[in-house]
């Protein structure tokens, strides 16, 4: 699954896993991301990857 929401480009994010000894090791964060149907420009529907916030804005015309 496609972990980038095609309205505002939000992707994987990364950094460090911090242990209590404080030792770091790499890790990444992922937006919550759905697969919805989402009514086009031209009148057409089809499925987008959209995360949540934009969804939660208003930003997509569900179908």
């Amino acid at each position: 699954m496609s972990k980038v929401c095609s309205i505002c480009g939000k992707g994987r994010m990364s950094g460090n896993l911090v242990s209590h000894s404080h030792r770091k090791t790499r890790r990444s964060w992922a937006p919550n991301v759905q697969k919805i149907k989402v009514n086009t420009k031209t009148g057409g529907v089809e499925d987008q990857y959209v995360c949540t916030r934009c969804m939660r804005s208003g930003k997509v015309d569900r179908a």
